[in-house]
């Protein structure tokens, strides 16, 4: 017998609820449950950032929180950093700089950035670099995933620049 838990937690923008067991992460419910597949399980014990979302505005990785600890919260995943149309700076950043290869630490980072960037969008490479400390990339090296945050945090500060009455 199942003892499911019903969650209702806003998701990239959307109320959504749903079934989950008491022991489910919130990575398996993303994946298995939701159907949002973009965050990644690489090592499920929290070392490797693949499965990193926002939560409540804070970075976490969602292999170490519980589905049931979303109950109420506001998740942002990376499906839901990508636009309508488009795709996001950092998105068009990591595609510019070649920071991926094989994709799995991808998502991961780009969540990682958006969550450094929404709070300070100007960083020194020295603070990126300690933000993303917590994201392991096996194929590309870091310089070139540094390199694509710190042009797209530019090209962020400019756009809301331009949206910013005078």
């Amino acid at each position: 017998m199942s003892n499911k838990v019903l969650v209702t937690a806003t998701i990239n923008d959307e109320e959504t609820s749903f079934l989950c067991e008491p022991r489910q992460s919130l990575l398996e419910v993303l994946r298995d449950v939701l159907n949002l597949t973009g965050a990644k399980e690489g090592c499920n014990n929290g070392n490797c950032g693949a499965c990193a979302v926002i939560m409540n505005g804070v970075l976490v990785n969602s292999c170490l929180v519980l589905g049931v600890e979303a109950n109420g919260a506001t998740i942002t995943t990376i499906e839901g950093i990508t636009p309508k149309e488009g795709l996001h700076p950092l998105q068009q950043k990591f595609l510019e700089h070649a920071a991926l290869q094989c994709g799995i630490c991808t998502p991961g980072f780009i969540v990682a950035a958006k969550a450094l960037l929404d709070k300070n969008p100007a960083p020194t490479e020295h603070e990126v670099r300690f933000w993303l400390a917590g994201n392991l990339c096996r194929c590309t090296g870091y310089d070139k995933i540094v390199r694509a945050v710190l042009d797209a945090a530019e090209v962020m500060r400019k756009e809301k620049q331009a949206v910013q009455p005078h």
